[in-house]
């Protein structure tokens, strides 16, 4: 029996977004009770959303989290890769000044 697609560990490969890439959310977030300030079951995230990939962090040792800055609400929240699409290419690496 082979792993189903949710069982299947995305840290065994790249991330999907770096840092600076620019998303779109495909879903709705409510807050599950880890998101402080705010009421559970509030939305935090509207399908639709726009915003910038901050950070990078794992789940369980098997998920990708990227803790993503939304333009409109300046509100960072951690999502999974499958509730983003890309809105346009990541910027270029930096050259270094040296």
């Amino acid at each position: 029996m082979g792993l189903a697609r949710e069982d299947e560990v995305e840290v065994h490969r790249p991330p999907q977004f770096m840092p600076g890439t620019k998303v779109r959310s495909t879903k709705y977030v409510k807050n599950d009770g880890t998101f402080a300030g705010r009421e559970i079951g509030e939305i935090l995230v509207r399908k639709g959303d726009v915003g910038y990939v901050r950070d990078i962090g794992m789940f369980l040792q098997r998920y990708y989290v990227y803790a993503v800055e939304f333009i409109e609400t300046g509100m960072v929240v951690g999502m999974r890769g499958k509730e983003l699409n890309a809105v346009e290419a990541p910027p270029p690496p930096r050259a270094h000044a040296g």
